[in-house]
């Protein structure tokens, strides 16, 4: 039975709708001032909400506004008894499904109704659909450690345990926390992801506690942040371990408390978000080095789950690399293309040092470029490997005394070649690799790499 909202400071006029509406057999709930409306619409989803636009306390409008944070799906029919063209275009540009003037002519209201349960009903169908053909991808792999990770989201997803994923750039830590969501008991509700290292430091509390109107220079109105949009389904901190320590006590507070403040604001406002991290770094190491609080790395860490490198789970290179060549020449419109053993043996030579990612960018170009097939040739030509032997070459361990040397050649043959590989496109290379374009530039200065 579909559930209307009324929201009316007059008690004759909701009681009027109330009696009404019931008799054509919806379901009603009232309230008689904008505030009262928030909390009810923060609580419970309706299907329509009939709104006033002239009310103390907070007026339809900003009751509208308001309520298009929390859930801008719900249809508003705002009422007025003092209807004109200017009302009626301010409440269509912030969102209104119809407006309407007092005293309402029945079968007109009647038909808004209905037209707006069933733009609801057709907007839930949309979701449903997309979600069957944009489905989350699957975890490809029959090595031991895929399917240890396999084994542990189902036995985690269905708790509310914290859960930190760690794992090199590209390794699929994002996937893993998209699985946990969808077999989760929040799965109906949002994954809101946060990459903790492509937000400013300045903005990264906003971005996740949201900021009132007015709170600093650009805040011209006032924002929700992630942890309230994840109230009903999961926040995944991305690259946890580049945020500030200034952020980092605020979600541990969050954490604890459940409840956060809005930058600028003074309310404590309750949250409930299941929390997912993932960071590419070694956060013991970052706690040694004061950079990431011990304490919330115990808050976060209930649950570890180690998404390996792709050179650690070799065998399933052609696992995935058939998968990938599959959906690229259905994308693409591109005839089927199969690869020869040999070809998967020379993909399995590859230090895959973007993991997952890499790969998938190295079969895209080889299914574009090459023929019916792809041979080891192309791979050698297309691919830009680093032969695991090559590396050896270069680097001759005889001659260097300390481990801090060998690294800072290795790391140089490794920027040279991805920048090859990327044709000195510095921003593309930099996002590969997983750092800022002004590290990379500083590196490149650093080691004189010069472009041939």
């Amino acid at each position: 039975m579909p559930e209307i909202l009324i929201v009316d400071d007059e008690k004759v006029i909701r009681e009027t709708l109330r009696d009404i509406l019931e008799y054509e057999g919806y379901k009603i709930d009232d309230a008689l001032d904008g505030p009262s409306a928030l909390e009810k619409i923060k609580k419970k989803k309706y299907d329509v909400i009939l709104c006033d636009i002239k009310m103390p306390k907070m007026d339809g409008l900003e009751v509208l506004e308001a309520s298009m944070t929390i859930n801008p799906e719900v249809p508003f029919i705002m009422i007025s008894g003092h209807g004109t063209v200017e009302i009626a275009v301010e409440a269509t540009r912030k969102g209104a499904f119809a407006f309407i003037t007092k005293p309402p002519d029945l079968n007109q209201l009647l038909l808004h109704i209905r037209n707006a349960i069933d733009r609801t009903e057709l907007v839930q169908e949309a979701k449903t659909l997309r979600k069957k053909v944009f489905k989350t991808r699957d975890i490809i792999g029959e090595s031991p450690a895929i399917l240890q990770i396999k084994e542990t989201i189902e036995k985690v997803a269905l708790t509310e345990a914290r859960i930190l994923i760690t794992g090199g750039n590209g390794t699929g830590k994002e996937l893993v926390a998209r699985w946990i969501h969808e077999k989760s008991n929040r799965s109906q509700g949002q994954l809101i992801e946060v990459n903790c290292a492509a937000i400013p430091s300045e903005l990264i509390e906003s971005e996740l506690f949201g900021h009132e109107k007015g709170s600093f220079t650009s805040a011209i109105k006032q924002r929700i942040g992630k942890f309230e949009l994840a109230n009903d389904g999961t926040l995944f901190l991305d690259e946890i371990g580049d945020m500030s320590l200034s952020a980092q006590a605020k979600v541990l507070r969050a954490l604890q408390e459940k409840i956060i403040t809005r930058v600028g604001g003074e309310k404590a406002i309750p949250v409930n978000p299941r929390v997912i991290a993932a960071t590419n770094k070694d956060l013991l190491k970052e706690i040694e080095k004061g950079t990431f609080r011990e304490d919330l790395y115990h808050r976060l860490s209930v649950i570890v789950i180690r998404v390996p490198s792709l050179n650690e789970r070799e065998d399933d290179i052609t696992l995935l690399a058939e998968r990938f060549v599959s959906e690229i020449c259905q994308e693409h419109g591109i005839h089927s293309i199969k690869f020869t053993n040999e070809a998967f043996n020379e993909l399995k030579k590859i230090i895959w040092t973007g993991n997952v990612r890499e790969l998938h960018n190295a079969v895209e170009r080889m299914a574009i470029l090459c023929s019916k097939e792809i041979t080891a040739d192309d791979v050698r030509l297309y691919a830009k490997p680093i032969p695991k032997h090559d590396i050896s070459k270069e680097l001759d361990i005889s001659r260097f005394s300390k481990i801090e040397d060998f690294r800072e050649q290795a790391e140089m043959i490794f920027l040279r070649e991805k920048l090859k590989l990327f044709n000195w496109e510095i921003i593309k290379t930099a996002e590969e690799i997983g750092i800022s374009k002004g590290e990379l530039a500083d590196l490149i200065d650093k080691y004189k790499i010069r472009k041939n």
